[in-house]
């Protein structure tokens, strides 16, 4: 698929859900967040539907994020669904990796190939810190279990803050050169106010090579992170929805006020 830009729209991103077992302090506001609703949230049927029609069109690359995917009841069986469709060559998740550990293998046998895994620090209480909630531990654990499952390349996202110490990121990066992992580091992004930066080790956040569309839990397809454009796939139906994302697609971000990152996936 091309968009008016001559830009080859390959990639699709799957927000499955708006929850997280997380809290961290760059993603969730501390008031907390007000959740969408069960029946406002795709079932897996649509989701695979869509992504079918979508592969069919040219996608083919797939990545599953969320809020956190793995909070998602049935994650597994959306992964085969989704891993079942001819044409995708690129099937991965994004996740926290804090319940990676009992997912992994069963991910991997599903047909999910690869994961990149949210780490901003290696030091337990500043991870605590950052999360609200979590426990290094068990991301330690899912990596490992990762690893041994075979969902390699086990990429690292950093997210770097835009003021203050870097030392948290420098220590992941040593972290995953003696762990033979891969880093990516993301400067820390504000949507409403359009910041944001390529990607250091990925290939996100350069507008002129950008090749993908959004779908978020409550099928809203989005072109753009960094726009508040949205087309849904329940009233407008798939393939009208796909071609006006193309169509509308933005030459670069701008803005975002409509959205968070807990509920677009990033």
């Amino acid at each position: 698929m091309l968009d008016r830009f001559n830009r080859h729209i390959n990639y699709l991103r799957i927000s499955v859900t708006d929850r997280c077992n997380l809290r961290c302090r760059y993603c969730m506001p501390d008031e907390g967040i007000k959740l969408l609703r069960h029946e406002d949230i795709l079932t897996f049927d649509e989701i695979a539907g869509f992504t079918r029609l979508a592969v069919e069109k040219g996608i083919d690359k797939v990545r599953i994020t969320g809020g956190e995917p793995l909070v998602r009841k049935g994650i597994v069986a959306l992964v085969g669904m989704i891993a079942e469709i001819p044409g995708i060559t690129d099937l991965s998740m994004t996740t926290n990796g804090t319940l990676l550990e009992n997912f992994a293998s069963d991910l991997k046998k599903a047909g999910l190939q690869r994961v990149n895994i949210s780490l901003d620090t290696v030091d337990p209480e500043k991870y605590a810190w950052i999360t609200r909630l979590g426990d290094l531990n068990d991301v330690s654990r899912g990596i490992e279990t990762a690893r041994k499952a075979g969902l390699n390349p086990v990429k690292i996202n950093c997210v770097r803050p835009e003021a203050g110490s870097r030392e948290e990121a420098e220590g992941v990066g040593e972290f995953c050169r003696k762990n033979d992992l891969e880093v990516r580091y993301i400067e820390e992004m504000d949507l409403e106010k359009g910041r944001f930066s390529k990607v250091h080790g990925g290939t996100g956040g350069n507008c002129a090579e950008c090749n993908r569309l959004r779908l978020t839990s409550n099928g809203k397809l989005k072109p753009c992170l960094f726009n508040d454009m949205e087309f849904d796939i329940r009233t407008l139906g798939y393939e009208e929805a796909i071609r006006l994302a193309l169509e509308n697609k933005p030459e670069k971000g701008e803005t975002n006020s409509n959205n968070s990152f807990y509920n677009i996936g990033g």
